[in-house]
This record gives C-alpha cells, sequence and structure tokens, in this order.
C-alpha cells in the first residue's frame, strides 16, 4: 500500500534542495514578465520557413488553387510575426532590455532584414538541391531531394540559421541548428560560412564547427568532421579561426578528419577516407591513408 507520508516527505526533500539549486544560480532569475526563447516556437517558425522556400511539398494548402504570389505574401506575413516575437523575447532575456518603442523599432528591423534574406535563402537551396542531384546516383529527382534527403534539410536548417547568426541574433540559430542534429545527426553550426552547391551524402555523423569557410561545389560524405585541434582553452577561444578552409570543388569522403583554424583544404582536392589531417594540402591534390593489411584465415 502507497505511504503518503513518505512520498510527501520525500518530494518536499527533492523540492528544498532544488529551491536552493535555483538560489545559487542566476541562470534561473527570470523576472516577472520575461519569457525565455521557446524551443518549440523557434521550431515551429522553421517550418513555416521550409513551407515558404518549398511551396507545395511541406503545407497543407493545395499550391494548384492558390497564386503563389498571393501564397508568400500571406506565409511571410505569419512567418515575420513568429520570427519577430522569438527575436523580441530573445533580446529581451539575454540583454535584460526594457520594453520601448525604441526597442521594438529595432526588433522590427531585424526581422524585416531577415524577411529579406528569404529570397536569397531560396536560391542558394535550390543550387544544393541541383548538387545533392547530380551528386547522387541514387537521386532519381529533385523533388526526391526535397521531400527525403536529411543533407538537403540539415543544409535547409544551417541556411535559415546562419541569417539569423549574422544578425546576432542569440540563442535561435542554435536552437534551430541542434534541431536539425537531432533529426539527422548532421551538425552544422550556424557560424559556419558555406558556398553555393554543398552537397551532404548520407551524411549522419557529419560535424562542422563555428569558424569553418568552405567553398562552392564542395561534396562532403557521412561521418566527416571539420574541427577544432585543441578546445582545451574553451572561451578563450570564442572568435577565434579555429575551423579549417575547404576551397571550391573540394571532395571529403567518409570519417575523414580535418582540424585546424590554419589548416587549407586546397580547391579541387580530393581526400580519401579515414584520413586524419591537421596541415594543409596543396590544390589538385589527392590525400589518402594507408590501407591496413587484411589477414584472411580459411575456417
Amino acid at each position: 500500500m502507497k505511504d503518503n507520508r513518505k512520498v510527501k516527505e520525500r518530494i518536499d526533500q527533492a523540492s528544498n534542495r532544488l529551491s536552493q539549486n535555483y538560489r545559487k544560480q542566476e541562470l534561473f532569475e527570470v523576472g516577472i514578465g520575461e519569457r525565455l526563447p521557446q524551443k518549440a516556437d523557434v521550431i515551429d517558425t522553421l517550418s513555416e520557413i521550409q513551407k515558404v522556400i518549398f511551396p507545395g511539398f511541406f503545407g497543407k494548402e493545395n499550391s494548384a488553387y492558390v497564386r503563389l504570389e498571393n501564397f508568400a505574401g500571406s506565409a511571410l506575413a505569419l512567418i515575420y510575426e513568429k520570427i519577430f516575437k522569438q527575436i523580441r523575447t530573445t533580446l529581451l532575456f539575454r540583454g535584460k532590455r526594457s520594453r520601448s518603442e525604441e526597442f521594438d523599432a529595432e526588433v522590427e528591423e531585424l526581422a524585416l532584414r531577415f524577411i529579406d534574406r528569404l529570397p536569397d535563402i531560396q536560391e542558394l537551396l535550390l543550387k544544393d538541391v541541383d548538387a545533392e542531384l547530380a551528386g547522387d546516383p541514387a537521386a532519381s529527382s529533385r523533388e526526391e531531394v526535397i521531400f527525403s534527403y536529411p543533407g538537403l534539410y540539415a543544409i535547409f536548417v544551417y541556411r535559415v540559421a546562419h541569417e539569423l547568426y549574422r544578425l546576432n541574433i542569440p540563442y535561435i540559430p542554435r536552437i534551430m541548428t541542434e534541431y536539425a542534429h537531432g533529426q539527422t545527426g548532421i551538425d552544422i553550426n550556424p557560424g559556419a560560412e558555406i558556398g553555393e552547391y554543398f552537397f551532404i551524402d548520407h551524411g549522419t555523423g557529419i560535424v562542422i564547427g563555428e569558424t569553418t569557410v568552405i567553398g562552392n561545389h564542395v561534396k562532403i560524405y557521412q561521418g566527416v568532421t571539420l574541427g577544432a585541434l585543441s578546445p582545451m582553452k574553451g572561451q578563450e577561444l570564442s572568435g577565434v579561426k579555429r575551423h579549417p578552409t575547404i576551397e571550391d570543388g573540394v571532395v571529403i569522403y567518409a570519417n575523414a578528419t580535418v582540424l585546424g583554424g590554419e589548416t587549407v583544404i586546397g580547391r579541387n582536392s580530393v581526400i580519401a577516407g579515414n584520413t586524419f589531417i591537421t596541415e594543409s594540402v596543396p590544390e589538385n591534390t589527392r590525400v589518402s591513408a594507408l590501407m591496413p593489411e587484411l589477414k584472411l584465415k580459411s575456417r
């Protein structure tokens, strides 16, 4: 039989300990009227952006019955409202700012600058779709790539988050890319700089660090890490170029690791699978590791 007194005492003990932790940590001191950024709302906004970037693919509306110009205007108005609220909440919380007409005007401009960039994001993503189709013989159509490729979804989220990152919006860009990370297994920091016609094949296990620079027509396979040599200094390295530069036309095969802010992989080079690189590679170079010796014994 359940001992209600025992249950109450144990809950009270845990509650008191949590309350003590709350008082010790400024992290949990949210003032009256303040709100933390809402992860669910950020993800919902991302879904609305996906619908307007790829009309007819992810929404419930039938684009055959709607003028795309009308659809775009209506969709953008909804996105504006959602992103305005999230930027406003985030800046109020992060900067402990006070509400004012001047502050709202600042948030409005940030939200509108993001809206202004959505056509450019769409143009980049359509080039990424073409890169996926051209680079993967298993892809049957652009539609299949848009509907089902995790690599394209991760790139879509990155390109949206990167624009917010460039606007110095805290929290929201990383919430977006970590959501994509959870959905696809592909971890792209929103601060990375990635050029046109970017192709991720398979994708699971890819890591692309914050200060990575990737050129145009680059292809990356599963398990690739573009990382830092040593993050041991932590925040001392914030803002320092610590991830590699990958120039135009480079192909990096599965499970390769490229580390270091001074490491440059020259244009049109090929990095074979399972290689570990911590120094620059000249352009038009093929890099590979020695194959491990296989021993075969009859059973």
